[in-house]
């Protein structure tokens, strides 16, 4: 039975209970359609059978970082945004991790829900009838508390189970890596151009309409983040790109750009976005914003397909989710000098970056074996021509 917190003596007296243990599982329930930051509405969190629903609206969570900051291995499934709560809500994260969800990746199961692990490793049928409720409404109903607890009360024993198969096929150690670099990246931010980069209509944007862009984006998260309301309130995308590409110097031509309505012209809305605009025209012309890996080099840009279909018949072989060895970014990236890939380094360096890397310069040729399968061959240097001799290299 899942005990729910609602003091903080009481949650003291469980993080003093449980912060030595070798391993404990923890999940959030959380909102964010109407803020910029999550609002981090339950926290479940499971320990050698003991599961715990805490409230935040109740209690501080900032207790749970000792348990974070401690020698247990932390369970989560699909953990990015989870990290993302903790890190706000308690102002860390694991020190160790175990996603389920990028384990699964790894014995063949692409994208698997936690329904689906639990229904595989411990028949249990999870009901999803709760997925969508309201968290922050209290009090919180029996059935709400059983959903809650269900995310966590079986994920210690899904973990134990992969990572058992992960240990016979020889895959934990490349686990631990993805996991530690999930770690790694989970306070990152996006920077302004990665963010322009995400809408379709920005893309090709060049000059100064690129400038102009590049500042909306800025005064526009800066100004979310203060608010902590959507950026979409702020300015939509549609009415970003128009202001970009119109620039308007008066309040009169700003009300002629596709998107822009009343809250853009009140309280001082529309003269700091006429502030941004003007902030725009007047800083340096930034580079264009390239899709990433679309600086490699020209003569290898023919075999970048023919790279990405070897790469998708190794993910196959290797029983792994295409996505999780290599993207067509990924090889792209890789290709590209002077940009970091994830094929550079750890297990994918070994699996699929060295072989590419021995092909682009000349010493492996990817081969159809005549069965369907494309074969990585060490590269005889002799040029097949139909219907004459092999002719001399050039």
């Amino acid at each position: 039975m899942a005990q729910l917190i609602t003091a903080s003596e009481h949650l003291d007296a469980v993080v003093d209970k449980v912060s030595s243990a070798d391993r404990y599982a923890i999940d959030t329930e959380f909102h964010r359609e109407r803020t910029y930051y999550p609002q981090v509405a339950l926290v479940q969190l499971a320990v050698h059978g003991d599961v715990w629903l805490i409230d935040p609206l109740e209690v501080d969570l900032e207790p749970l970082a000792r348990l974070l900051d401690g020698p247990g291995l932390c369970v989560i499934h699909a953990a990015t945004q989870d990290l993302e709560v903790l890190r706000r809500a308690c102002g860390t994260v694991p020190a160790q991790l175990f996603d389920t969800q990028i384990a699964a990746s790894f014995v063949g199961l692409s994208s698997a829900s936690l329904a689906t692990l639990l229904a595989k490793y411990e028949g249990i049928q999870l009901t999803k009838s709760d997925r969508l409720t309201d968290w922050l409404r209290r009090p919180l109903t029996p059935e709400q508390l059983s959903y809650a607890a269900s995310d966590v009360e079986h994920l210690l024993s899904v973990a134990a189970k992969l990572r058992l198969e992960l240990q016979r096929l020889g895959r934990l150690d490349w686990v631990d890596d993805e996991c530690r670099r999930l770690l790694d990246t989970a306070g990152q931010v996006r920077t302004t151009s990665e963010t322009l980069r995400r809408i379709k209509e920005a893309r090709s944007m060049k000059g100064q309409t690129l400038g102009v862009a590049l500042a909306l984006v800025e005064w526009r998260e800066r100004c979310a983040a203060q608010l902590d309301v959507p950026v979409r309130t702020i300015l939509s995308d549609i009415a970003l790109v128009g202001v970009a590409q119109r620039a308007p110097r008066t309040e009169q031509q700003l009300r002629n750009v596709r998107g822009i309505d009343g809250r853009h012209l009140r309280n001082g809305t529309a003269a700091a976005i006429l502030e941004a605009v003007a902030q725009g025209l007047q800083t340096a012309t930034p580079e264009p914003l390239r899709p990433k890996g679309s600086d490699v080099d020209r003569s290898l840009r023919p075999v970048i397909s023919l790279i990405t279909s070897w790469v998708s018949q190794i993910a196959r072989e290797q029983a792994l989710d295409p996505a999780v060895l290599a993207t067509r970014r990924d090889v792209e990236e890789f290709l590209t000098e002077g940009t970091s890939s994830r094929l550079d380094r750890g297990w994918r360096s070994g699996l699929v970056g060295a072989p590419i890397r021995a092909l682009v310069h000349g010493e492996a040729a990817i081969a159809f074996d005549g069965a369907g399968q494309l074969v990585l061959e060490r590269r005889s240097g002799d040029v097949y021509v139909p219907g004459g001799r092999p002719a001399p290299e050039i």
